[in-house]
């Protein structure tokens, strides 16, 4: 087994951060199937803007979708569904192997109902009937509005990936969410055992960004810390995450048959050339997680990756490095808002030019 197969046999879902009609066409997405342990897939906006741009394969659709569809975002979803449910049947045999805990695809509501949680309701209950395949999640955003949706979305039997987490405060929200969604569908004697929710905690950008304001102050303290908050604030959310979903919270719930909320670690591309390529890959390998990888990230863990389960490792450390980072005045959880609200800005932005493209 090369490393990427070693890491997924210790019990980490290896999902693909991408998805074109040209990986599937070209049996790319096939290949990472079956050589590299990937077990799911996650897009997003920017990266069917992406898939559009550059894949020959849109060309006889996008002309006749030009020529007998006049709404633009009609266009883009006729385009990118039978992506999404290609890659679906792909990973149905993943999903139907692991009873419903892995195989899934994710498609993203518009951005800009972001704060708009009726109207995040109907969009995800759309685009799920038009996928139409039961390994699909729909991704909804992080923000409160997006919260209240999602719990909605788990009562009403909508399965569901939260994007743009960035702080544990937030994972922890949407922890919270999941269970109440939970609670409110047995409670209507609904099967609990085919809900599934992962939450999507972002990584990269949280270093980018205080790394630039522990460089603003310049302390060599502050200047020892650069690229060390996202792993440590990850190690904590998974803390977390075993707290609420294997403790009291939870327990009746799973005697019914619910599966917990995977965390999910996305952003895992490193920014920053100075750091490992492998800096948000290595130290978050355990048990029930998920890493969604950009195809450069899933081909150096498959190229040189040295796969050990360290999650839980150097838990102690890391809440240290967070209260560090809090007396040198850098608040984690006003970085995780900031960074929620960048992220809905650039999907908006890249929707917006993924539209353009269409029209």
């Amino acid at each position: 087994m090369n490393a990427a197969q070693r890491t997924a046999a210790l019990g980490q879902s290896l999902w693909l951060d991408n998805l074109s009609r040209s990986l599937i066409q070209e049996g790319t997405l096939a290949r990472h199937i079956a050589d590299k342990g990937v077990t799911g897939v996650t897009s997003n906006p920017s990266i069917f803007q992406n898939a559009l741009a550059s894949s020959p394969y849109y060309a006889d659709d996008l002309a006749r979708l030009r020529a007998g569809e006049p709404d633009t975002e009609r266009r883009y979803e006729a385009l990118a569904i039978p992506d999404i449910q290609a890659a679906c049947d792909l990973l149905r045999p993943t999903f139907d192997a692991s009873h419903g805990r892995d195989g899934y695809v994710s498609l993203e509501v518009a951005p800009r109902w972001a704060d708009d949680a009726e109207r995040t309701v109907a969009e995800a209950q759309r685009l799920s009937a038009a996928v139409d395949r039961r390994n699909l999640l729909v991704k909804v955003p992080g923000t409160p509005a997006g919260v209240s949706a999602f719990e909605t979305l788990t009562r009403l039997g909508i399965n569901v990936n939260v994007t743009l987490l960035f702080s544990v405060a937030q994972a922890e929200a949407v922890f919270k969410a999941y269970i109440r969604g939970l609670e409110a569908r047995a409670q209507n004697g609904a099967d609990l055992r085919a809900s599934h929710a992962v939450a999507s905690l972002f990584l990269s950008r949280v270093d980018t960004l205080v790394d630039t304001q522990l460089a603003a102050i310049g302390t060599p303290d502050a200047l020892a810390l650069r690229g060390q908050a996202a792993v440590a604030m990850a190690k904590l959310a998974y803390q977390r995450y075993r707290a609420i979903f294997h403790g009291e919270a939870f327990a009746a719930l799973a005697q019914r048959g619910a599966m917990p909320q995977w965390l999910l670690w996305a952003s895992t591309g490193v920014k920053n050339p100075d750091y490992s390529d492998l800096l948000y890959v290595e130290p978050l390998i355990g048990a029930e997680t998920i890493n969604t990888l950009p195809d450069k990230t899933l081909a150096a863990l498959a190229e040189h990756g040295q796969p050990a389960l360290r999650v839980e490792q150097d838990v102690a450390e890391s809440a240290a490095k967070l209260a560090e980072l809090a007396r040198l005045g850098i608040d984690m959880d006003q970085v995780g808002q900031t960074l929620q609200d960048d992220g809905v800005k650039l999907f908006e932005a890249s929707f917006q030019k993924l539209l353009q493209q269409t029209a």
